[in-house]
């Protein structure tokens, strides 16, 4: 999907993959403005305890950095909105920096979607699909899994781009 071309990191999106990547994007950053909350198993896995056994020191860090870390995170998913070509799809270029920070929030995505689906280290995810298509090909955890698995694919052809580029 991704290539390196002339200094820039290039794919071309259809329209689906627009509108998947949009809402993803934008739910990213709905979950750390309106429904920011540290009672949610996401934002604890977002943003994890940096002294899981001691709650103070860890309110402490979290008042130094939550702030900063949150807005980088907004920041991010921002940059996978502003690139996104409009609805009918198209071709999106980036430079190094906006691809860094779709790595970093196309993994934000992942690991929010993961908490949610419940899926853990060694959940193997062609056997989770193949399972959920035989309970009911036309659930939502289908159509979640399936795209955990696109953002996957997405996170790892950028990457594979931005290491051949270097």
């Amino acid at each position: 999907m991704f290539r390196r071309q002339s200094g820039r990191y290039v794919a071309t999106f259809a329209t689906d993959e627009v509108r998947v990547l949009r809402k993803v994007a934008s739910e990213v950053v709905g979950l750390l403005t309106d429904g920011f909350d540290h009672s949610d198993p996401v934002v604890g896995r977002l943003f994890p305890d940096a002294y899981p056994d001691d709650r103070s020191s860890t309110a402490e860090f979290r008042r130094y950095t939550e702030g900063d870390l949150k807005t980088a995170k907004i920041d991010q998913a921002g940059a996978i909105l502003a690139a996104l070509p409009g609805e009918s799809g198209g071709e999106v270029r980036l430079d190094a920096e906006a691809a860094e920070a779709w790595l970093r929030a196309l993994n934000d995505a992942r690991l929010a979607m993961g908490v949610r689906l419940e899926i853990k280290d060694g959940t193997d995810l062609g056997e989770e699909l193949d399972e959920a298509v035989a309970e009911d090909p036309t659930s939502s955890r289908v159509f979640q899994l399936s795209v955990y698995a696109y953002l996957g694919y997405l996170q790892e052809s950028l990457l594979n781009a931005l290491i051949d580029g270097s």
